[in-house]
C-alpha cells in the first residue's frame, strides 16, 4: 500500500467503522478419519489446536502493527459428515463438543463445519450429523452448522428441505431459554461455496488445500460515507463511487490476508468482499440504501439499490485482488443491522420483500426471527423458496431463520454481541404442508446442462 492509501485507510478506520470482519483458517480433517469415536475426537482436537494455536495471536499482532481492527478469528473444518463417515456411532454430538473444546483452546470466536452436503441425497453419515444438530448446537458455544440442500446442477433435495424444517424447530426448542439462539448458528444453503470465511455457514471444502487462510472484509460505513458525497449525482457516478470504495476496502483485506499467511506459514486462499453490517450505528446496509435515496430499507426501489450495491462491490473488489472468493457482495441480516431492525419495526420491510432482495444479494434470508409457533412445514417452505431462487439464478442462497419459542410478532429476540437483536416478523399463515410432504427431488433447471 502507498502512503496515501495508508492515510486514507486510517481515516476509514477512525471515522467509518472499517474493519476486517474475520480471519478464518480452513483446516482439512480428512486425515483424522477413524472408526473409533474416541480416537477420531482426539485426532481432530490435536490437529485443530496444532494448526490453529497461533491464529488469534497473529491476528492481534496485525491489529497492533497496522491499526486495523480484526473483529473475529475463526476456524472452518471439513464437513464433519464427510470426515466422520467411518465412525461407528449413532450420534455426532460428542464430535461437536470436541470441536467446541478445540475452538476454546485456541481462542477463536466460532468454528464452522458441523456440516453436511446432501443436495443429491443422504449418506448414513449425513443423516447422523443432521439428526445431531439440535443437541450439538444446544450444548456448544462456538460450533456452527450448515447443510447444503440444493445446487443449480443437481436440483433441490426436498426430503432434506422437509427434514431441515424439523431440525430448525427442534434446535429452537432446545435453546428456548436463550431466545432460540441455537438457530443463529445453523444455515441451510443452496449452492454453498467451499471457501466462505463467514459464519455460521463456513466449512472447509474438499477441494481446498490442507490448511488455508481466508479473510472477510467489511465496510458498510465506508460505502455509506462515500455515497453521501454523491448524493444528488446520477447512477453512473453512484456506481463508480461504490467501485472505488470497494477497491480500497479490498486492498486492506488483501494486506491482512497476505501478512497472516506469511506469519503462519499457511497458504493465502481468498478475500471475501461481502459488506457485513453490525448492530453499531453507522455500520449498516440499510443506511447505505438511505444514502442512495430511499427513505427506508424495504421502500420501492430497494431491490434495485441492492443490485447496484452488490454488483459494484464485486467489480471494485476484483480489481484490487486476484484472490476474490467466498460469497462477496452484501449481507442483509436483520438482527445484525440496526437500520434493518428499524425498517422492520416501522413496517417498511417484510419477509416477502427480504425474499425479493435475496435475488440480487450475496446470501439470503439471514438472522430473521419468526414466531415460535410457526410450523415445521412453513419453515421448510421458506427454505424451499430461497433454495429455488439460488438454483434458478445460479447463485448462493441461504436461510438462517429463528423461530423464537414463546414469542410472537412484535416481540424482541435478544442474541447478544455481534448477533444483536431482532423483532419477530410475521409469516404467511397459509399452509404448504401438502407441497412439502411430496418428497423427492426438484430436478435441476434446463440451463444447468452446460457440458
Amino acid at each position: 500500500m502507498t502512503l496515501g492509501e495508508v492515510q486514507e485507510t486510517n481515516k476509514m478506520i477512525r471515522e467509518m467503522n472499517l474493519d476486517v470482519r474475520t480471519i478464518t483458517m480452513g483446516i482439512s480433517l480428512m486425515d483424522c478419519a477413524h472408526s473409533d469415536l474416541t480416537v477420531f475426537n482426539r485426532n481432530i482436537y490435536d490437529k485443530i489446536t496444532r494448526l490453529g494455536e497461533n491464529l488469534v495471536k497473529t491476528g492481534e499482532d496485525l491489529e497492533r502493527q497496522f491499526g486495523i481492527p480484526i473483529v473475529n478469528k475463526r476456524v472452518s473444518v471439513t464437513p464433519i459428515s464427510i470426515a466422520a463417515g467411518g465412525l461407528k456411532t449413532d450420534s455426532y454430538v460428542s464430535v461437536a463438543e470436541t470441536l467446541d473444546k478445540a475452538a476454546k483452546e485456541i481462542g477463536v470466536n466460532f468454528l464452522g463445519g458441523f456440516s453436511a452436503l446432501v443436495h443429491k441425497g443422504f449418506t448414513e453419515s449425513d443423516l447422523k450429523l443432521i439428526r445431531s444438530i439440535p443437541e450439538a448446537l444446544a450444548v456448544t458455544e462456538r460450533v456452527c452448522s450448515s447443510v447444503n440442500i440444493g445446487t443449480s446442477r443437481s436440483g433441490i433435495n426436498m426430503d432434506a428441505v422437509k427434514l431441515m424444517g424439523s431440525i430448525v424447530k427442534r434446535t429452537a426448542e432446545l435453546t428456548s431459554d436463550r431466545d432460540s439462539a441455537g438457530c443463529s448458528k445453523l444455515v441451510i444453503f443452496c449452492n454453498a461455496v467451499e471457501d466462505n470465511p463467514f459464519m455460521a455457514g463456513a466449512f472447509h471444502g474438499v477441494g481446498e488445500p490442507e490448511c488455508v487462510i481466508n479473510v472477510g472484509v467489511s465496510g458498510p460505513g465506508v460505502v455509506k460515507r462515500a455515497l453521501e458525497e454523491v448524493k444528488h449525482k446520477d447512477f453512473e457516478s453512484l456506481c463508480e463511487t461504490i467501485k472505488r470504495t470497494a477497491f480500497k476496502v479490498t486492498r486492506v483485506g488483501q494486506l491482512v490476508a497476505q501478512e497472516t499467511s506469511k506469519r503462519l506459514g499457511v497458504p493465502f486462499g481468498i478475500v471475501d468482499l461481502s459488506l457485513a453490517p453490525t448492530p453499531e450505528i453507522g455500520d449498516s446496509i440499510a443506511e447505505i440504501f438511505q444514502a442512495m435515496g430511499l427513505e427506508e430499507a424495504g421502500a420501492p426501489g430497494t431491490t434495485a439499490a441492492l443490485a447496484i450495491l452488490n454488483d459494484n462491490v464485486k467489480k471494485g473488489g476484483v480489481m484490487a485482488s486476484s484472490n476474490v472468493g467466498g460469497l462477496s457482495g452484501a449481507f442483509i441480516p436483520v438482527s445484525e443491522d440496526h437500520g434493518m431492525i428499524e425498517a422492520v419495526q416501522k413496517g417498511a420491510l417484510t419477509l416477502e420483500k427480504l425474499e425479493a432482495m435475496t435475488c440480487v444479494c450475496s446470501v439470503g434470508l439471514d438472522m430473521i426471527a419468526i414466531p415460535g409457533d410457526t410450523s415445521e412445514a412453513t419453515v421448510s417452505g421458506i427454505i424451499a423458496d430461497e433454495a429455488a431462487i439460488g438454483m434458478i439464478n445460479n447463485k448462493t442462497t441461504a436461510v438462517r431463520i429463528i423461530p423464537v419459542i414463546g414469542k410472537g410478532v412484535g416481540d424482541i429476540a435478544e442474541f447478544g454481541g455481534l448477533l444483536g437483536y431482532a423483532p419477530v416478523m410475521p409469516v404467511n399463515g397459509f399452509s404448504c404442508a401438502s407441497f412439502i410432504d411430496r418428497g423427492g427431488r426438484i430436478p435441476a433447471p434446463i440451463h444447468s446442462f452446460k457440458n
